[in-house]
């Protein structure tokens, strides 16, 4: 007979004493326990202590976090929180600098312990913390021993802040003052650079009043220094600063010709000293190159967001300027009616869509301005090939020119859209472009080779007016298909380009089409209704196979903290989900031994996906991240409980799901579904319609032929 589900088998452990293996009963309160424990080993005073897991992490077990103990996990009675943080409190004040190192070196550890970490903060513990940093205590830092000091304490402080019991509001100016010191002096341990940036970045993201201090005191200029350094982490620390200063200066700086040109600098430092470096870049480092990524684009949004005046006439000249350069070799003289009239004419010629005023093309935002301020610098920096377009289009036959105005300022729009200018990056993404780090103007440079593009499959297309959209399609088309190559530079996106012809795209969409074709024929149709559930079944197979196998899954928490993973796994007999914490990612499978919890098939109630989940909604931070949202789902079981995932990608995501609704009997209806059932629907097909190839399938079956008159030419056995 099994235990009851509120009896729990654990060992716990005391130093230089054997373990007690106790069953303990989580209806009894916690204190009871502990007592029974301390009496086991003769131990009084059982109020300062408490129970401690021996692996992983180590943290202190609650009241509110008990109910997370499995059946053999081993436990170890320690001394209480509050009562550590009292004499790590007197100890990290103590004149042995041995002692003090020591102290630290555990204060460090149990920082990220939350329990703890709310004792030692209600002592007055960071306020001690900040002033042996202001006192200059460990100036000394290049010391061993004040070195390490200063790396413990800088470490201590950063976990105990980022369970935001505290206010970071609360940080005096001095502080801030002395981390900053750490920041731009030349030589500094490797250790306490990586601590300094680190806290400055999270001063800069939590508080807004603190962004302007951490600004004044560390200035991109001084950060760019540490990304041309060759340790990749405290490049990584370094750019996740510069980023958090763009993203939280206010809206008013953010069109500072300062602040483009320190974005630009710190793209092509990045490329020369990370993006062309030896050595692999690993994923956070990518996530912060796509969040500077992103953040580069987003100086386009105000000039993308604004319409033009009609009535400026500064703007207006901008557009007299495209005329000149296309038509004119000399300066415009002062108008007359036959001069408004050849006005006309050549605007007509340039493609603007109003022919008299031109200026009314740009009041549609997006994409507003930022449409004429690249028309303006293809015209300035790339003016042979901004002549030729126009006056190349101006000689063809009337429906057969490319409008450049009207195809300007239209791929203008796709391309923000493609590029999503405007929006916040999002956390965990890492898809950035090379080839943007590489020029300080690769936006205009990228519109550049995007318009000649453009205009070449308008000539391969022989488009007309009409086909203005079916050319645009298909531009989309050539461009996130070479973007997805990843170019490093742009003279490798023309190349990719130049590969992307009309032709191409059209033997490309034949052989997807092929892939995917779908016969309308109602015999067809009846085999593919026939098919259906012999695939669907194959489809279900693959799916429970792979969740037999298992995945290793990441748990949400702190980007800067040491990952934690756990690792899910279903029974070979299909009955039973085992799970279970690692310490670190598994290479290969994971035997069933070592994952210690389990949950049955048949009390599994439903699955919910996205912002349904529970553990979404808890954390509100992540409400805003697409990413992690369609990459979250969870199991609801007997009694009211969840189990949580958040899968590594959509692959894993689309499995699981759909290996978990299987095992309910529900319909998988992941896109990943659907795009297998397609493929191999599509194969199967083709494979049984081999032998009638060239072969017209009618419509209908033929049709049965009238009863014979008489049966006498059957055969008589009698």
């Amino acid at each position: 007979m099994p235990p009851p589900a509120d009896i729990v088998k654990v060992a716990i452990e005391w130093p230089g004493a054997n373990a007690q293996l106790i069953e303990m009963d989580q209806k009894r309160p916690l204190s009871s326990i502990i007592r029974e424990v301390c009496d086991g080993w003769s131990l009084s005073g059982s109020e300062q202590f408490a129970l401690r897991y021996a692996d992983g992490p180590q943290l202190y077990i609650t009241e509110q976090s008990r109910c997370d103990i499995k059946n053999g996990t081993i436990l170890r009675l320690a001394i209480s929180p509050a009562r550590a943080a009292r004499q790590l409190l007197e100890r990290i004040q103590s004149h042995g600098i041995d002692a003090r190192l020591e102290a630290l070196k555990e204060l460090a550890k149990l920082s990220a312990d939350p329990t703890f970490a709310t004792e030692f903060i209600n002592m007055e513990g960071i306020g001690t913390l900040a002033r042996l940093v202001e006192s200059g205590t460990h100036l000394n830092f290049l010391s061993l021993s004040f070195g390490e000091m200063l790396a413990f304490t800088l470490t201590a402080f950063l976990e105990l802040m980022d369970h935001g019991i505290v206010s970071w509001d609360l940080i005096s100016l001095s502080f801030i003052k002395q981390i900053a010191g750490y920041v731009n002096q030349p030589m500094v341990d490797v250790s306490i650079l990586q601590r300094s940036l680190a806290i400055l970045e999270s001063m800069v993201l939590n508080s807004h009043s603190l962004y302007h201090r951490v600004a004044q005191e560390s200035t991109v200029g001084q950060l760019i220094g540490h990304l041309q350094v060759s340790n990749q982490e405290i490049q990584t620390y370094a750019i996740a600063l510069i980023n958090a200063l763009f993203l939280k200066a206010p809206e008013d700086r953010r069109q500072v010709s300062d602040i483009n040109s320190c974005l630009i600098l710190t793209c092509l430092v990045l490329f020369q000293h990370v993006i062309r470096g030896n050595r692999p870049i690993k994923a956070e480092m990518a996530h912060q190159l796509y969040v500077l990524q992103v953040l580069t684009f987003n100086l386009l949004e105000e000039r993308m967001m604004t319409k033009m005046d009609p009535n400026d006439q500064s703007q207006r000249d901008i557009i007299f300027e495209l005329r000149r350069i296309a038509f004119d070799g000399e300066s415009d003289l002062t108008g007359t009616e036959k001069r408004k009239a050849m006005y006309t004419k050549d605007y007509k010629m340039l493609g603007f869509t109003n022919h008299v005023n031109p200026a009314m093309d740009f009041t549609q935002t997006p994409p507003g301005m930022l449409a004429l301020d690249n028309m303006l610098y293809l015209a300035r920096v790339h003016q042979d090939t901004y002549i030729r377009i126009v006056l190349e289009n101006s000689s063809r036959e009337d429906k057969h020119e490319c409008p450049f105005g009207r195809c300007a300022i239209e791929l203008t729009r796709m391309l923000c859209e493609i590029l999503q200018v405007g929006e916040l990056p999002n956390e965990g993404c890492n898809d950035y472009h090379p080839m943007f780090f590489t020029h300080d103007r690769a936006w205009e440079e990228f519109f550049c080779v995007c318009i000649q593009l453009l205009n070449k499959t308008w000539k391969e297309m022989r488009a007309t007016a009409e086909d203005f959209n079916k050319v645009m399609q298909v531009v989309r088309e050539q461009i996130t298909r070479a973007l997805a190559m990843k170019p490093s530079s742009i003279d490798q996106l023309k190349n990719k380009l130049r590969g992307l012809n009309y032709s191409e795209i059209l033997r490309l969409r034949q052989s997807e089409r092929m892939s995917q074709d779908d016969f309308q024929s109602p015999p067809i149709i009846e085999l593919r209704e026939r098919i259906q559930p012999e695939i669907l079944e194959l489809i279900k197979q693959q799916r429970l196979n792979r969740l037999c196998e298992g995945s290793c899954f990441r748990k949400l928490g702190n980007r800067r903290r040491q990952e934690k993973f756990w690792f899910c796994r279903l029974s070979l007999n299909h009955k039973v989900l085992h799970y279970g914490d690692l310490d670190e990612s598994p290479q290969g499978e994971v035997p069933f031994e070592l994952l210690s919890d389990k949950i049955p098939i048949s009390d599994i109630k439903s699955v919910l996906t996205g912002k349904d989940c529970p553990h979404m909604k808890e954390k509100s931070a992540l409400k805003q991240n697409k990413e992690v949202l369609e990459l979250a789902f969870s199991v609801l079981y007997d009694p009211d409980e969840t189990l949580n995932f958040v899968a590594p990608n959509k692959y894993e995501y689309c499995i699981w799901t759909d290996g978990l609704c299987a095992l309910l009997g529900r319909e998988m209806g992941s896109d990943l579904t659907r795009s297998d059932l397609d493929t191999l629907m599509s194969m199967e097909m083709k494979l049984r319609l081999l032998d009638l190839e060239n072969i017209t399938i009618p419509e209908a079956p033929p049709p049965v032929p009238k009863e014979p008159s008489s049966y006498n030419f059957t055969y008589n056995y009698s």
